[in-house]
């Protein structure tokens, strides 16, 4: 939790010391991006920068900046949580409160495509670039890729992400992308839940940049996950998406991924941090049970 006196002392810094995220990132203790097991565990919290702030029925549930940092600190707490996606505010929170040392810091990049939006798939880069995530010292930038080609929107996404894949590998960073087959009807865009989108997809996305040799891909479990993942050798982490009316389900479609080879491990954000129950720590327990069944070996 954070208290009320580390609550001020956020708010001070942020209206008084901006300079402290400079020092803050520079002083950060790193780690690789990979620990001893091979497995990535992360947290996501990116969705209020697209305007995404739904969680089940409550349409503002991540609207509340302490309480979303509350439960990334909770989450972030754990050992066998490797680390954290996010936007440059919620990154820089989390920093000047002292959760990210010693953790994965991926930087998400295009958040321009806001949710019901007409240019949605015009998702352009207004959060981190490249040099950004370089200057700050990150283990990585992610990308939001939706393809719908019956959307023009989708072409300057491809050649922003294209651009963004080759500047990270020039810097030996992560470049993760998660691409998404979407289709358009009546002014809304909506997901494209058919296998072979997502396998043609995956085609186009690992394609993207001047080399692969840094790219790691961000996709859903679904239920012919084998057959979606022999469409690459490229690491992958499974997402966790909206919460859905059965946990169940979701922990073991996690389950069912993290058995295929190229699946390195879980970038989840909402499942995990609004459970049902409110109880994060126990979410993420139960999902370390499936990202590291093994439990946390040293240096993970």
């Amino acid at each position: 939790m954070i208290d009320d006196s580390s609550w001020a002392g956020l708010l001070e810094q942020r209206a008084t010391a901006p300079d402290a995220v400079a020092r803050g990132w520079a002083a950060r203790a790193r780690r690789p991006l990979l620990g001893s097991d091979g497995r990535l565990f992360l947290v996501a919290a990116d969705h209020p920068a697209r305007a995404a702030n739904a969680v089940g029925g409550d349409p503002m549930a991540m609207a509340d900046r302490r309480d979303l940092l509350e439960r990334l600190v909770v989450a972030l707490a754990s050992p066998a949580v490797d680390g954290v996606l996010g936007s440059p505010d919620v990154l820089e929170e989390l920093l000047l409160l002292g959760a990210l040392d010693n953790k994965v810091v991926v930087g998400s990049m295009n958040r321009a495509g806001l949710v019901g939006s007409v240019w949605e798939l015009d998702d352009r880069m207004t959060a981190y670039d490249p040099s950004a995530v370089v200057g700050a010292g990150l283990e990585g930038g992610k990308m939001l890729l939706r393809i719908d080609p019956a959307d023009a929107g989708t072409l300057p996404t491809l050649e922003a992400c294209a651009t963004a894949v080759s500047r990270l590998a020039r810097e030996g960073l992560m470049a993760m992308i998660e691409p998404l087959p979407y289709t358009s009807a009546s002014g809304r865009t909506t997901l494209d839940r058919d296998d072979d989108a997502l396998r043609r997809a995956i085609g186009v996305a690992s394609a993207l940049g001047s080399t692969s040799a840094h790219t790691w891909l961000k996709l859903p479990a679904t239920e012919a996950v084998e057959q979606v993942m022999a469409a690459t050798t490229l690491p992958a982490l499974i997402l966790g998406g909206a919460p859905g009316p059965d946990p169940d389900a979701a922990f073991a479609a996690w389950e069912r991924a993290l058995a295929v080879p190229q699946v390195r491990g879980l970038v989840v954000g909402r499942s995990l941090l609004y459970p049902p129950d409110a109880d994060v720590a126990a979410a993420i327990e139960r999902a370390t049970a499936i990202v590291r069944p093994e439990g946390v070996r040293s240096g993970s």
